[in-house]
Formats: structure tokens, C-alpha cells, sequence
């Protein structure tokens, strides 16, 4: 299997993303693929906020949100899924699976031995990341979730996915920045380029394509079961904190998809619903950050909440 590699010179000078890069090539079952993630603020902090992207996007996503979280003593850990950013990126298509992405997180965060975890999601961030801490709950102490869903198979695709799945499919070439500009007017034309920075041609871009063809549409689907399993837990297990926190124009996944989302999640208070922010919330990240702290009692939790 061909194996691309974003070349270094991408990432240079990207608006807002002074960060250093980190790499991890030993997750068992991935041959020597080299993953990349952020890891910023103390390596011994009490707080590990673990913050997962989704499709077209990657960590540049979370450049608003990572210096709060820093300044509220926390340890910020954001990863690239393979296909996206600075992490290797498989020429084939068919590499890219719910589990395989799935498998990849959950052996990331045994590899780093992460503990009390905020888990910060929007779009297949929370998919994918939703599906997690009932693998290892005693993992996990809170819940920052953003523009998201379960992929549970048995719950009919809203028109808005549907539509987006049909454009999607029909660019396998996806303009990243084009979309990133449309979708967050307040971007500068330098940001939008960002988003699509790590993808120099099409054959970068199998990692993106795949994305809206993994969403389960049925219940035999890959990833649903798990997604079902996991709305169990979520609905009947989960003890610690939860803030979600809505954009209210987001055609696919605002309102109505994240109220139901919130009944599903044992003791989810009253969402915070921004009026402006779309899809891609954390780019209303300095707003939205500090209210979860907040929330969460400024980042002062240091014990798990399902031990």
C-alpha cells in the first residue's frame, strides 16, 4: 500500500498555528505509519484535554480553543486520523474505515497513557470519539461536545447529510479551502488555505473522500453497532461533567441533531447555542472555550469520574 507523506514545506507559516509538531510510528496494527498530534501545555498536568477533528479538517482546528485550555493548566493533546493533516495518508481509498479510524484512537490513547480526559468533539471527532471512553471509562472525566452525532444506523440521515454526502461524492478533489471560506465567513483567506495545506493533489485527499460514505446507514453498517453500544453507555454510565455547545447554523448537525444528541447523554445540561457559529464551532473557539471552562469549574477537576 502506497503510503503519502504531506511534505514538510505545507505547514510552513500556517496564521495561528505556532505549535510543534509531534510523531508516534509504533501503534500496533499500523504497520509503521507515522501519526501526528499536538501536545501542548505541562506534561504532568492533572487535565488532558483530548481534542478530535473531523472531516475536511484536522489539529489546525483547535488553534483558537488550545491557548485556553494551556492557560487553565491544562495538557492539550490533538491528533491528526490518518488521511488528515500531518499524518500519513494511504493512496488507497478502502484503507479508510470506521473501525480502522476508530482502532487507531483507541490505541493512541494506550500508547500515551492519557488519563482524566476531557474529550472535545465536533463532526466525525465525535462520531468516532463518542464511541471511546466505554472502552476505558475509568479514562475519562469530561465531555466538551460540539456539532456532532452517533452513527447508530438506526436513526434516519437527515436531508442536510444526505445533501452533503451527494456534493461530497461528487468532488473527489474537494476545494478544503474553498468550503472552510464558505462555511466560516470570518476566516482570512490565509486560514481557509490552512485547512487544505497538508493535501498538495488529489491523491492526498482519500482520507477526506471517504468520510461521508462511513457515516452508518444501517444497522448492519460498520461502526453502528459500537455507535449503539455507546449510546447505552452514554445514556446509562456516564458520571462526569458534560458541556455541550451548539452552532445554531449548521445545516447538517445544529440544533435538532444535538438536542437529540443531549437526551442521550445521562445529565447533560442545558446546551450553550451560539447564533453565528456553523458547522466548525471551534473557529468560535474564543468564545466558546472559556464558557466550558467555566462550566467545568476552570479546568480544577483532577480525578476521574468513572473510576
Amino acid at each position: 500500500m502506497e503510503i503519502l507523506r504531506s511534505p514538510e514545506q505545507c505547514f510552513d507559516n500556517l496564521p495561528g498555528y505556532a505549535f510543534a509538531p509531534h510523531y508516534i510510528d509504533d501503534l500496533p496494527g499500523f504497520g509503521g505509519m507515522r501519526m501526528h498530534y499536538l501536545d501542548e501545555g505541562p506534561a504532568d498536568a492533572k487535565q488532558v484535554f483530548l481534542c478530535l477533528h473531523g472531516q475536511p479538517t484536522w489539529s489546525y482546528l483547535y488553534r483558537k480553543m488550545i491557548p485556553h485550555f494551556v492557560a487553565a493548566g491544562g495538557r492539550i493533546i490533538a491528533p491528526d486520523l490518518f488521511g488528515f493533516g500531518r499524518s500519513d495518508k494511504p493512496a488507497d481509498d478502502s484503507f479508510y474505515t470506521f473501525s480502522m479510524h476508530r482502532d487507531m484512537l483507541l490505541a493512541f490513547v494506550e500508547r500515551l497513557n492519557l488519563t482524566n480526559i476531557t474529550l472535545v468533539v465536533q463532526d466525525w471527532g465525535g462520531l468516532l470519539g463518542l464511541t471511546l471512553p466505554m472502552a476505558a471509562p475509568q479514562r475519562y472525566s469530561r465531555l466538551l461536545v460540539m456539532n456532532t452525532a452517533l452513527g447508530t444506523g438506526d436513526v434516519p440521515l437527515g436531508e442536510g447529510f444526505k445533501q452533503w454526502r451527494t456534493f461530497a461524492n461528487s468532488q473527489p478533489d474537494l476545494d478544503i479551502a474553498k468550503l472552510m471560506a464558505r462555511s466560516c465567513p470570518g476566516l482570512s483567506r490565509e486560514e481557509a488555505a490552512a485547512y487544505g495545506a497538508p493535501y498538495p493533489d488529489i491523491r492526498y485527499k482519500g482520507g477526506v473522500r471517504r468520510f461521508p460514505n462511513l457515516v452508518p446507514d444501517n444497522v448492519d453498517a460498520d461502526g453502528a453497532a459500537t455507535s449503539r453500544a455507546a449510546r447505552e453507555w452514554w445514556g446509562t454510565q456516564w458520571n462526569g461533567q458534560t458541556f455541550m455547545a451548539i452552532g445554531a447554523t449548521d445545516p447538517v448537525l445544529g440544533p435538532p441533531v444535538m438536542r437529540y444528541l443531549r437526551t442521550l447523554i445521562r445529565n447533560c445540561p442545558e446546551p450553550f447555542v451560539h447564533p453565528v457559529a456553523g458547522h466548525f464551532v471551534q473557529e468560535w473557539g474564543d468564545e466558546i472555550a472559556p464558557l466550558a471552562l467555566a462550566a467545568f469549574g476552570n479546568g480544577a477537576s483532577t480525578t476521574s469520574a468513572n473510576t
